[in-house]
């Protein structure tokens, strides 16, 4: 009988147990736009909760490339379970820092521009960096980069903090990949039209909606947004002579979760059409499987030449740049 007993508190246990691990939330950091109202993580949260039985739970930071810096400070600490936000430019700082974890979802639905090969990061969408303006406001826009940077001084623009914002990043690889080693002298020119860099892109975006920039750094896709949700098509993407650097967001599991099941089921949720369907719209950025387009997607220029560094040049490299950046600024 003592026995018969045992066995049964044992059998309770493990299925309390069992049912506390259920109740532990999934935890995606994230940037801050990903989970604003009008961002692609409300959605995402409800239909992947429908499916999984479980709460998902996020955790804003101002970019992705906080989100790397928090990781590193937090290590074994840290709640996450997913880090969604990152780009190719951060993948390999990543991966050596020991934060992330070999995922094991299917990725034959892919299809990215260059192909995809990567065992820890999954794309969910991707883009071309642009500067955005209003047409109304800014009748001549510059058609290259260097016009804008060398030529243009009766534009001031707004861009984001390259140290912590992966759009303000994307700048610093898009000079750098125009200007070489002249990059400081293009920062030091940039400087002379900049109202503000900010640390992330919704406080820059929100600036140049109040009329504080002429231009602000942003997508090509950012006028798709105006056309559909505002019924608004004055907005642009300055499209430029040298070429658009691209951006592709990605998704990984984090090496510390206690629910690498679950985990790498959210990561393949990310490839379905419920996700991918709800990113044209909500991101603002082209999806990475074949799902619909809204018409204004359709309606607006694609560069004809993308602009992207190897992951691996990218971490060589990046803190050298970012530098330069800063040197560049206060000189």
């Amino acid at each position: 009988m003592k026995v018969f007993t045992s066995v049964l508190t044992l059998i309770s246990l493990s299925l309390l147990s069992l049912s506390a691990r259920a109740a532990d939330p999934l935890t995606v950091y994230t940037y801050d736009s990903f989970i604003a109202e009008w961002g692609a993580g409300p959605k995402i949260k409800a239909e992947f909760e429908k499916q999984c039985d479980c709460q998902l739970e996020f955790v804003s930071l101002d970019d992705g490339a906080a989100l790397l810096n928090r990781l590193r400070i937090e290590g074994e600490t840290t709640q996450a379970d997913i880090v969604l936000g990152m780009d190719t430019n951060l993948m390999k700082e990543a991966e050596r820092s020991g934060i992330v974890a070999e995922h094991a979802v299917n990725t034959e639905r892919l299809q990215v521009p260059g192909g995809w090969d990567n065992n820890y990061f999954i794309p969910y969408d991707y883009g071309y960096f642009a500067f955005v303006y209003d047409t109304t406001r800014l009748l001549d826009p510059p058609k290259s980069l260097k016009a804008l940077i060398e030529e243009r001084d009766d534009i001031s623009v707004i861009y984001q903090d390259p140290r912590v914002s992966t759009v303000g990043q994307g700048l610093m690889l898009w000079i750098q990949k125009v200007y070489g080693d002249d990059n400081q002298q293009a920062w030091r020119e940039l400087a002379d039209n900049t109202i503000t860099v900010t640390k992330g892109w919704t406080e820059a975006y929100n600036m140049f909606l109040n009329k504080e920039a002429d231009m602000v750094l942003s997508y090509t896709t950012s006028p798709a947004y105006h056309r559909v949700a505002d019924e608004d098509d004055r907005f642009a993407a300055a499209m430029f002579e040298e070429g658009h650097y691209m951006q592709i967001e990605v998704v990984a599991k984090s090496a510390y979760t206690d629910q690498p099941e679950r985990a790498d089921a959210f990561l393949q949720f990310m490839l379905s059409d419920a996700a991918q369907s709800v990113l044209p719209t909500t991101q603002w950025m082209y999806p990475v499987t074949d799902v619909n387009l809204p018409d204004a997607f359709y309606t607006l220029d694609k560069p004809e030449k993308s602009l992207l560094y190897q992951p691996d040049e990218v971490m060589g490299n990046r803190q050298q740049w970012v530098r330069d950046w800063q040197t560049a600024l206060v000189e």
